[in-house]
């Protein structure tokens, strides 16, 4: 009898290693990966002006309920894992964690002084709510209940900081094999990037491995440390729950 998929959930904030996520997971011969597969439909239901939006919503398929359709039918290619990247911010329609009772959730986290930083570097202005910390607070109480155990929590700087260590625990809280190619990916774009790739994932196309941690405190301005500050409450909640290498 052949066994179900099992679909992954990484419910990860923007400029959060989330892509060279996705390229570890894509390094799996078991694995597909899916980019943002909402960000289409949140870019047409709000209007929000965010770079490349007109293209973004011409490539993808921006209806919620098919999207989400997608989400839970067959794994591309037949694969027996499929890891997909979301982010919480972009869930503004019906449709939400809740639709998705089978997958097995995780959370990706990072530092947003860290976060507001790297959007600084884009030239793209930021308000708390495009950061999606407070929705990810939501999220992870409704993956306890729905899972009725602990959500699994991801810090950023911890997986850079000893990815080996820290992808494995990953693994095996997500209940699936430990494989060493999620270590290393060849240099370039994928299929299975989204057509922001251009854009936003200049430094990811360049890396083969994850890269060392950024250490240092970021200078902010005042505007964008308010933004970090308002986020501050929520990533000190989620990076209580986040895995501890023993």
């Amino acid at each position: 009898m052949t066994s179900k998929p099992i679909r992954i959930a990484m419910w990860s904030g923007p400029r959060n290693i989330s892509t060279a996520m996705m390229r570890s997971f894509g390094s799996r011969s078991d694995c597909a990966v899916t980019d943002e597969p909402f960000y289409g439909a949140f870019l047409k239901k709000t209007g929000f002006r965010q770079p490349m939006a007109d293209q973004i919503i011409a490539s993808m398929d921006c209806d919620w309920t098919s999207v989400k359709d997608a989400m839970l039918g067959p794994v591309p290619e037949g694969r027996t894992v499929w890891y997909q990247k979301h982010m919480p911010h972009h869930m503004v329609d019906a449709v939400s964690i809740a639709d998705f009772p089978d997958h097995r959730h995780a959370f990706l986290i990072r530092e947003p002084e860290q976060v507001v930083a790297s959007y600084a570097a884009k030239r793209v202005e930021v308000t708390p709510d495009d950061l999606g910390y407070q929705r990810q607070v939501e999220y992870l109480d409704q993956a306890a209940q729905i899972t009725g155990s602990a959500p699994i929590v991801m810090d950023s700087a911890d997986i850079l900081h000893n990815p080996e260590s820290h992808l494995k625990a990953l693994c095996g809280a997500l209940d699936i094999p430990w494989d060493a190619a999620m270590l290393r990916w060849n240099t370039g774009t994928r299929d299975t990037d989204g057509i922001w790739a251009s854009h936003w994932y200049n430094r990811v196309i360049d890396t083969t491995t994850f890269a060392p941690p950024k250490d240092s405190e970021p200078v902010l301005s005042d505007a964008q440390r308010k933004v970090a500050d308002a986020c501050r409450p929520f990533y000190d909640t989620l990076s209580g729950y986040r895995l501890k290498i023993l």
